[in-house]
C-alpha cells in the first residue's frame, strides 16, 4: 500500500473543485437538494434521487420556453456530454461561469446561449429565436397588444442590433460578440434576462419582471402607444428592481394637445414619469425623467434620466457624465435664450429630444448628454400622440384611473404650487 500512487485528479474533477471555490457551503448546500430533488423527478419521483436532470425536468423548473431553452440545457450539460442530462457536476461549473465568473466569460457564455443552432455563428435568424423564447417565457400571457402589434414590437429590438462580420460567405450578416455587447447595452432588460437563466424561478429574476400598466377605462389599449414590451425595454434601464406599476397620467387623445394639463397631471402624480411620443412619420421614442416637473430656468435632474427609441428601432441611451444636461422644464419664459417646453439633453434650441410649450412641434438632435442619435427621422418633428406614464412602486396605486376632467384652472385653483408651475401666480418669480 505504501507505494501505491495516488490517482491523479481528471481534468473534469478539478473543475468541479475550482467552481465550488465560487459558492459558499450553504450554497453548494442548496444546489446539491435542488439536484437531488430536480434528479428524482427525472427518475419518475424515486425517493433516492438520480444521476441527473433530465431535459424535460430542467426546462419545467427554470421555465424557459422555446429555442433558448434547449441551447441553455445544452450548454448547461456539455460538462458530461449532456447524454444522461444535466449532472451536479454540470450545475455548479455553468452557473460559476455564468453568475460568478469575469465579465468576459459571462459574456461569451451568453453569446453561446444565444447561438440556438449551434453553428458558432449569431445571426438574424438566432435572434428571432431568442425574442421568440422571450416573448413565450414572460409574455405569453400578455394578450393585450395583439398578435400584429407584438411582431413589430420585437422587430424593433432586431433592428437594433448590428451584424459586422461575414457568415461564412453568406450574404447575411452576423454578429461578433463586440457587436453584441454592444446590442445588450442598447436593449439593457435583454441582458438582465438573459443573465439570470439559472436562477431559481421564484428569485424575482432580473429581466423577467413586467410592468402593471394602469390606465382609464374609457381609452382602449389599441390607442396606446406603449405595451407591455415596450415597458419592459425601457424598464430594463432602471437601476431598481422593484418598481413594477405604471399610471397613465396624460394621453393627448383623450386629456387634448394641452401643455398646461400636461403639467397639472404630471405634477399631481408621481416623480418618476415616462413620456412617450409617436410623430407624423411613425417614429416612437421619448425619455425617462426621474426628477418631477418644475418650472426651471436651466437644466436639472439627475444621471438616472435616459432617452429610449421604440420604433423603428429600440434602444435606451444614458448619461454619459459629460455634462448635466438632463431635465428641461421652462413656462412662461420671454427670454429667447429659454425656450418654453419639456426637453432632455444637450443645449437650448439643440435638445436630445424637445416638446415645445404648444406640444404642435419639436426636435430630436445628436447628443452627447446620452450619445444619443437624432431619435425622430428628421430633426424636427411634429407629434402626433403624446404619453406620459408615472411609475409607482408595487401597491401604491389606487385601483382604478379615473379620467382627467376639466381646466387646470378649475382643477386646482386653489393650488398655488401648481399656479405657479404654469405661470399663473406669483408671476414677478
Amino acid at each position: 500500500m505504501g507505494n501505491a500512487q495516488a490517482t491523479p485528479p481528471s481534468s473534469s474533477s478539478s473543475r468541479l473543485v475550482m467552481a465550488s471555490r465560487a459558492f459558499s457551503k450553504q450554497e453548494l448546500d442548496g444546489f446539491r437538494a435542488l439536484f437531488a430533488s430536480l434528479s428524482a423527478q427525472s427518475q419518475g419521483g424515486g425517493g433516492g434521487g438520480g444521476c441527473a436532470i433530465s431535459r424535460p425536468v430542467f426546462l419545467e423548473y427554470f421555465g424557459i420556453r422555446g429555442a433558448l431553452g434547449g441551447r441553455l440545457f445544452q450548454l448547461v450539460a456539455r460538462e458530461s456530454g449532456g447524454d444522461e442530462g444535466v449532472t451536479l457536476e454540470d450545475m455548479i461549473v455553468s452557473k460559476a461561469t455564468y453568475e460568478r465568473g469575469t465579465r468576459d466569460e459571462v459574456d461569451e457564455f451568453i453569446y453561446q446561449l444565444c447561438d440556438v443552432t449551434g453553428d458558432d455563428v449569431l445571426q438574424r435568424s438566432d435572434l428571432e429565436s431568442i425574442l421568440a423564447s422571450i416573448r413565450e417565457t414572460i409574455f405569453k400571457e400578455n394578450n393585450e397588444a395583439g398578435e400584429g402589434s407584438n411582431n413589430r414590437t420585437f422587430e424593433a429590438f432586431i433592428n437594433s442590433a448590428i451584424f459586422s462580420k461575414d457568415a461564412g460567405g453568406a450574404a447575411r450578416k452576423s454578429m461578433l460578440l463586440s457587436d453584441f455587447r454592444s446590442w445588450c447595452i442598447l436593449i439593457p432588460s435583454l441582458r438582465k434576462f438573459l443573465g439570470s437563466l439559472l436562477m431559481p424561478p421564484d428569485s424575482g429574476r432580473p429581466g423577467f419582471q413586467v410592468p402593471v400598466l394602469h390606465y382609464p377605462e374609457n381609452i382602449s389599449s389599441d390607442l396606446l402607444l406603449l405595451n407591455k414590451e415596450y415597458a419592459w425595454h425601457i424598464g430594463g434601464g432602471f437601476s431598481q428592481q422593484e418598481v413594477q406599476e405604471w399610471k397613465l397620467l396624460y394621453h393627448s387623445s383623450l386629456h387634448g394637445q394641452s401643455f398646461n394639463t400636461f403639467l397639472g397631471n404630471v405634477t399631481n402624480g408621481d416623480a418618476q414619469t415616462v413620456i412617450i411620443v409617436k410623430d407624423t412619420e411613425g417614429f416612437v421614442f421619448g425619455g425617462y425623467a426621474s426628477q418631477p416637473w418644475e418650472r426651471h430656468s436651466d437644466f436639472y435632474g439627475d444621471m438616472k434620466t435616459f432617452l429610449f427609441n421604440l420604433y423603428p428601432q429600440a434602444s435606451i441611451f444614458r448619461p454619459t457624465g459629460v455634462n448635466k444636461n438632463l431635465q428641461w422644464c421652462a413656462v412662461n419664459f420671454t427670454s429667447d435664450t429659454i425656450p418654453n417646453g419639456i426637453g432632455f439633453g444637450g443645449q437650448p434650441h439643440h435638445f436630445g429630444f424637445f416638446l415645445s410649450a404648444n406640444f404642435d412641434q419639436g426636435h430630436s438632435f445628436t447628443c452627447t448628454t446620452f450619445t444619443s442619435p437624432a431619435l425622430s427621422k428628421t430633426n424636427r418633428f411634429r407629434p402626433e400622440v403624446i404619453e406620459c406614464w408615472g411609475i409607482q412602486m408595487r401597491g401604491a396605486l389606487d385601483e382604478k384611473t379615473e379620467p382627467v376632467k376639466g381646466t387646470v384652472l378649475e382643477r386646482y385653483k386653489e393650488d398655488r404650487n401648481m399656479l405657479k408651475l404654469v405661470g399663473l401666480a406669483n408671476a414677478s418669480d
